[in-house]
């Protein structure tokens, strides 16, 4: 417990920041219009595929059974999140198209 307090009063500047990203995100995602949806979702695709890139190095550098399974995990789950995006994207592209008679 001791330990704990002293790492959260030597990182005190970092979690207020962090706490702080995570409210601040929440009311910036909550407010978006749905007409923007899709330019947003392309930009997340494009934070995964950044996603994507590190878990590749962490995974190539891994010297830890943990940092190969956090590696690998990270590209999973960047991975699944870049597919789904593209397919709600197309999905979403698709109701604009013109109705074939």
């Amino acid at each position: 417990m001791e330990n704990v307090l002293s790492f959260l009063t030597a990182n005190k500047d970092a979690i207020f920041i962090i706490v702080l990203s995570v409210f601040l995100g929440f009311e910036v995602i909550s407010n978006v219009p749905s007409v923007l949806h899709t330019p947003l979702m392309s930009g997340a695709n494009a934070i995964s595929g950044v996603i994507i890139i590190g878990g590749i190095i962490l995974v190539g550098h891994a010297s830890t059974t943990f940092e190969w399974i956090l590696g690998s995990l990270a590209l999973f789950m960047a991975t699944l999140n870049v597919a789904g995006g593209f397919v709600v994207t197309d999905r979403m592209l698709e109701m604009f198209k013109k109705k074939k008679k």
